[in-house]
């Protein structure tokens, strides 16, 4: 259990900080890393990437999107087939972030075990 915390936080801590001067794909290379150095199993490795980045994610976008009162998020659910529930897309933007990094953990741990 104490793995799980480590890789959630070192995922959380290094994505964040990298986030703001490199491209979002950073997430993998962050979980890929502390997956290959935080030993923990397979099914713990992709879940400490996916809870990371999911609650990186719907948090900064939540911050983001009640800073303006919902308006660009709100275009942007009305844009796909989400009718314009905000709440929903930021939840969708939560998954595909945790999907990247969970499986970019999951192979950190894979390959450490080469």
């Amino acid at each position: 259990m104490k793995h799980f915390f480590v890789s959630v936080a070192g995922i959380v801590f290094f994505s964040s900080m990298l986030q703001a001067f490199l491209p979002w794909y950073i997430i993998a290379v962050v979980a890929f890393g502390v997956g290959y150095l935080v030993r923990q199993s397979l099914g713990s490795a992709f879940l400490a990437g996916f809870v990371a980045i999911f609650l990186l994610w719907v948090s900064y976008a939540f911050v983001l999107s009640h800073a303006n009162n919902d308006l660009l998020a709100r275009k942007v659910a009305t844009l796909l087939p989400l009718h314009g529930n905000v709440y929903l897309l930021l939840l969708i933007t939560g998954i595909v972030g945790g999907l990247v990094s969970g499986f970019a953990a999951l192979t950190g741990r894979l390959a450490s075990k080469l």
